[in-house]
């Protein structure tokens, strides 16, 4: 995911954890509550979670990113930032006394990631294990833009799973809208599937190639070559379970490809998720939901596009599933 996003996660994205699983490709899956849960970069001081919610009602959103620190594998915010930092746990709480909740997501367009830091399922396994029980959530995203040992990183999710429960998300990078996912992120989501991780799929629409005029009409395109993918991966699954494995994450406003994901796309895009009863809408992101610089270029604190403070928020809250 763009840092800015300069690049923008998973399975299941559930609003309550579920009971410890371990699903093969051809078991009958883990249905998980649909939801919308927008990425925030919570490196950055300022959107606060609770600002957002109280703005929007919006109130389930996924952190971005946790990194390896200086010392190896340590979990860390942005790599830099103690995961226990006192600002940051104190707005997840508030978030959570409002009846929030977080997903935390690993990876993203810049390192050291924890996945190739770790050098072992199980040093893997006690890192996520860290993360899940400093946040006080069950809901991990790995947010995959760089090559990451997937056996070994698949074996640490599938013993997390196992023991927690815990919604596991990938969130992969795209293509093409005809073709979906690249080759390397169907690669991940194979290895998921033979060690029985139960994922949620939420591909990165942004930065992809289109011949399509309209970018709204290739944001969902790109998620629905995705789900044919998916089909492929897990063939036991019906086409309503795997739907509920999908999720989409577009960029919101301009994006480096000179595409604009405009207002009415992020309006259509959720009409068509609620239709289609899949499991996940975000974006990329919350700090650069407004419209302090319209006619701008790619920001990390606004979209470039003329909208007002928290609008893409306030429609993708209108996802329920």
């Amino acid at each position: 995911m763009l840092r800015l996003r300069k690049a923008a996660s998973t399975i299941l994205v559930a609003l309550a954890a579920t009971a410890a699983v371990s699903v093969p490709s051809t078991a009958e899956p883990l249905v998980a509550a649909p939801t919308a849960a927008p990425y925030v970069d919570i490196t950055m001081p300022t959107p606060s979670l609770v600002d957002v919610a109280n703005a929007t009602g919006q109130k389930v959103f996924t952190l971005a990113f946790v990194l390896a620190d200086s010392t190896g594998c340590n979990p860390s915010w942005g790599g830099t930032i103690p995961l226990d930092d006192p600002r940051i746990l104190d707005d997840i709480r508030a978030l959570r006394a409002m009846g929030g909740e977080v997903i935390v997501a690993t990876g993203g367009a810049a390192g050291p990631y924890l996945e190739y830091t770790c050098d072992s399922a199980e040093a893997l396994a006690g890192a996520y294990r860290k993360i899940l029980d400093t946040v006080g959530t069950n809901h991990l995203d790995v947010d995959v833009e760089a090559t990451i040992p997937q056996d070994l990183v698949n074996q640490a999710l599938a013993q997390v799973q196992d023991e927690r429960g815990t919604s596991v998300s990938y969130t992969m990078r795209v293509q093409g809208d005809d073709y979906g996912m690249d080759p390397y992120s169907l690669q991940v989501l194979r290895s998921a599937a033979a060690h029985g991780v139960d994922v949620l799929v939420n591909p990165m629409t942004m930065e992809f190639g289109t011949s399509r005029p309209d970018w709204g009409d290739a944001v969902i395109a790109a998620a629905e070559a995705s789900l044919g993918q998916m089909r492929e991966i897990w063939p036991g699954m019906s086409d309503a379970d795997l739907k509920r494995r999908l999720g989409v994450t577009p960029m919101i406003g301009r994006n480096y490809n000179g595409k604009v994901f405009e207002l009415d796309h992020a309006r259509r895009l959720v009409d068509w998720a609620n239709a289609n009863h899949i499991g996940l809408v975000a974006f990329w992101s919350a700090g650069r939901d407004n419209g302090s610089c319209p006619g701008g270029g790619v920001s990390p604190t606004c979209s470039g596009i003329a909208q007002d403070t928290f609008e893409f928020t306030s429609i993708t809250h209108g996802f329920t599933g």
